[in-house]
């Protein structure tokens, strides 16, 4: 499984094919198969087949453009394999490259209006979005892999030190897109600012903390999120905790065991959201609403909601040691 999600993430066509030593093709494995393999827990050293598609759609030699498109839109998938009369892949269709050149009407709400506390003394006189990593600005980069994947209008949440967002990125031109402020006047939590968008976006939104560094592919997060219909989708990360103790398992009065240093699996939540235009009904212009609060109201009035598992390149910013480790680890991760 690991081997397969590297296949994925090196390539520009987000899908691994699993052949035999003939080329006949055995099964495909996508982004939304290793997504949905950890949430049913499958773990990384797996073999593929706990994940892969055994029956993957496949078109002959002989089709036209016109019948490979149709096969796409039809069953909504962005690859098809191409086999012979003996089942070896032979071509591969792809609506990739068509993809990364359209641009996307979705807005993208970056939150970063934070104090940047834990930070201290390096952000006394600069925002935390704003220190460098890799060169430039952690906004920055936040900012063109976005615009990379088709991205093109944003809005920057701002409050602390506003004035230094809007000198460095002014209203986006320099960048090739457009930028809008959403100033609060007072903290409004992590999707309070919301409520500041000067209208309904048409499309659903990517709302992001602007002190993650990561690699996710904000196009299969939106995909994800539309194909499962929710009204919000959060990504998560998993997160192993470790019981430093002999923990005991008990009958009443009667102990029945004992479970040396006992590890735990859990999904938590990784800064990164798509939201339903719909979802702004939820939100008060000027009072403070975090996005657990939002979710937490969507979950309880029956809304559909998602969890998008990140397997990416994820680091949260939130200490002087992970500043560090952002910069060490930049060029490796960003130049592949």
């Amino acid at each position: 499984m690991l081997e397969a999600i590297g296949v994925i993430e090196r390539g520009s066509r987000q899908i691994a094919l699993v052949v035999d030593a003939g080329d006949r093709l055995l099964g495909t494995v996508t982004d939304g198969d290793v997504r949905r393999g950890i949430l049913r827990g499958v773990q990384m050293d797996s073999p593929v087949s706990a994940i892969m598609n055994r029956q993957p759609r496949t078109i002959g030699p002989g089709a036209s453009r016109e019948q490979e498109l149709a096969v796409m839109r039809e069953l909504q998938i962005n690859q098809l394999p191409v086999v012979d009369s003996e089942g070896r892949v032979i071509a591969l269709e792809t609506l990739g490259e068509l993809l990364r050149s359209a641009r996307l009407g979705n807005w993208v709400v970056l939150m970063a209006g934070g104090l940047g506390t834990r930070l201290r003394p390096l952000t006394d006189d600069t925002p935390k979005p704003m220190l460098p990593v890799g060169g430039r600005p952690l906004l920055e980069t936040i900012i063109e892999s976005f615009v990379a994947q088709g991205f093109s209008r944003f809005f920057v949440a701002v409050n602390y030190k506003a004035d230094l967002f809007k000198a460095h990125f002014g209203d986006g031109a320099s960048l090739g897109v457009s930028i809008e402020y959403l100033e609060e006047d007072r903290r409004l939590g992590t999707a309070g600012a919301l409520g500041l968008l000067p209208e309904r976006p048409n499309a659903s939104l990517v709302v992001m903390n602007a002190d993650l560094l990561t690699s996710v592919n904000f196009r299969q997060l939106l995909a994800f999120h539309e194909a499962h219909k929710a009204w919000g989708t959060m990504c998560v990360r998993e997160y192993s905790l470790v019981i430093p103790y002999g923990v005991a398992r008990l009958s009443h009065h009667r102990l029945e065991g004992i479970e040396e240093k006992p590890s735990h699996q859990l999904f938590v939540n990784g800064g990164i959201y798509a939201l339903r235009p719909d979802c702004l009904d939820l939100v008060r212009p000027g009072v403070a609403l975090d996005m657990t609060t939002l979710f937490n109201k969507l979950v309880e009035s029956g809304r559909e909601t998602a969890a998008f598992p990140v397997h990416e390149y994820w680091l949260d910013i939130g200490q002087v040691d992970d500043l560090e480790r952002a910069r060490s680890e930049f060029a490796r991760v960003f130049s592949r």
